[in-house]
């Protein structure tokens, strides 16, 4: 059939607790459980490796331009560090009662019931997925361009046109070998270290020389303006995102209830401290007018700071990008395998290439969806809307934690994290939803509300009736013919 049954209980239609029912996914009728290859040292890996993309080197720009001034916009970076840690330490709670893959959509769903689960995987897999893809990428093309245009910005077409030749690339290595994604990523994350690490020496370097003219009167002309201080947020929590890709792979951790709460509290506090550092050394060697009008910060930094040495940064910041995007691409298949699993998608898009073992059709789908985003959108408008959507789900999925700590108390968590923690991250989450909604509301928004609501059309007919009109079953069998893909009994990756 077109979309699958649910291979466990659904918390709408039963009167038994869904926390207790299906946890344990060696229970379900495909009798798997996936191997638990992830330790300590990988996890911190996978969450600082994500975490660390284009953000650093596109985002301060736009929060100091929404800010006004250094130092608030340092105190946003910190801050937005913060909010990352205490989300991550609320999610490490809800991974050690909840033990699925999947992070926030199999939550949403055994607290809340199928149908908002299905509404956030419908939203995550056609717009918040492609929609991250779409802006590193845009940020690749911007860095992996910039050298050609010395002294000024870089027109639209080439950029757009650049990033879009990264996704095909992207989508070629990721449905062709699992194991060259995988290398493709290591390589790349040492590389965007080194460019980290380059830049920081370089910042600290110039302090020491006594370039302090940004950081006095560093607070003069600050914005006070609600709606921008939320968009300032959404441009740092940008750097930030990937802080709960660990609980999308829960099923795969070594002992999850220690390996998930240290992993995060080494990773997040190691990458704000970097960002700090990396966003220090740019005011230290710009302006902050000179900062606003670079389109290629780090570039700028480059010219500046290294001289004739500068492409190195160019080239460093354009494998860091390519090295993200091919991280968000390789982790892509996690909410549409477990949402196919659970009779939330297609099943085309669970479906593994026989060859390759690649999960070719979501890999494609995301692919096609991004190019859509990219010829359509800038990299600020992308991650505003992104960050949007991100907090509306985080909110909903903290705000399960609070019921589960106030109304479940008796069930067996090995971490607790302070109640106060995820109220802290549940107001941020309204407010950052809130904020430029009411300050400055944009038609898009509105948008985007109607195309979460307009999961309703698709979610009664197919997963809650089970209707599955004969031309879905033929087109499926079309496409598997087509792509040559089968649906997998295991998990291919």
């Amino acid at each position: 059939s077109t979309m699958r049954e649910r291979k466990t209980t659904d918390p709408l239609h039963s009167s038994t607790d869904p926390l207790h029912s299906s946890t344990d996914l060696s229970e379900g009728k495909e009798k798997l459980r996936l191997k638990q290859e992830v330790g300590l040292i990988s996890g911190v890996s996978l969450i600082a490796g994500t975490m660390i993309g284009s953000g650093i080197f596109m985002s301060p720009e736009w929060v100091l331009h929404h800010m006004g001034n250094p130092a608030s916009s340092l105190l946003i970076w910190a801050a937005c560090g913060l909010l990352a840690m205490f989300g991550a330490l609320s999610y490490a709670e809800l991974g050690t009662i909840i033990k699925e893959s999947g992070g926030e959509y199999i939550y949403i769903l055994r607290i809340f019931g199928s149908f908002p689960a299905f509404l956030f995987a419908y939203t995550s897999v056609i717009l918040v997925r492609p929609a991250g893809l779409a802006a590193v990428c845009l940020s690749f093309a911007e860095y992996a361009i910039a050298p050609f245009y010395p002294g000024c910005s870089s027109p639209q077409v080439a950029i757009k046109c650049t990033a879009a030749a990264c996704i095909l690339i992207l989508t070629i290595i990721n449905c062709l070998n699992v194991r060259l994604a995988t290398s493709v990523m290591n390589i790349f994350t040492a590389a965007k270290l080194l460019a980290l690490l380059v830049i920081v020496v370089g910042g600290l370097v110039l302090l020491a020389k006594g370039q302090t003219q940004s950081f006095q009167n560093g607070f003069q002309g600050t914005t006070a303006g609600i709606g921008a201080v939320g968009v300032a947020f959404y441009q740092g929590l940008w750097s930030y995102d990937g802080w709960n890709n660990l609980n999308y792979v829960t099923e795969e951790l070594k002992k999850p209830e220690v390996t998930l709460p240290r992993a995060l509290m080494i990773a997040i506090p190691l990458v704000t401290c970097l960002y700090l550092l990396v966003n220090v050394s740019y005011l230290a060697a710009m302006s902050p007018s000179e900062l606003l009008s670079s389109g290629a910060v780090a570039v700028t930094w480059g010219d500046k700071v290294l001289g004739s040495w500068a492409w190195l940064i160019s080239l460093s910041v354009a494998l860091s990008t390519f090295g993200s995007s091919n991280g968000t691409f390789f982790s892509g298949g996690r909410v549409c395998y477990v949402a196919a699993r659970e009779g939330h998608m297609p099943d085309i898009l669970s479906m593994a290439h026989v060859r390759c073992l690649t999960p070719s059709p979501a890999l494609l789908f995301t692919s096609a969806m991004s190019l859509i985003m990219i010829i359509s959108g800038s990299f600020t408008s992308i991650v505003n809307f992104f960050s949007f959507m991100a907090w509306l789900f985080y909110g909903m999925t903290i705000s399960g934690l609070l019921y589960l700590k106030i109304k479940k108390p008796e069930l067996p968590r090995s971490y607790k994290v302070p109640i106060i923690i995820p109220i802290i991250v549940l107001m941020a989450a309204v407010y950052l939803v809130l904020a430029p909604i009411i300050d400055q509301p944009q038609v898009e928004i509105l948008y985007i509300v109607l195309f979460i609501f307009s999961g309703i059309i698709f979610y009664f007919p197919l997963v809650h009736f089970k209707y599955h009109p004969r031309f879905l079953e033929r087109v499926t069998l079309h496409l598997q013919l087509l792509l040559e893909v089968a649906p997998t009994t295991k998990d291919a990756n």
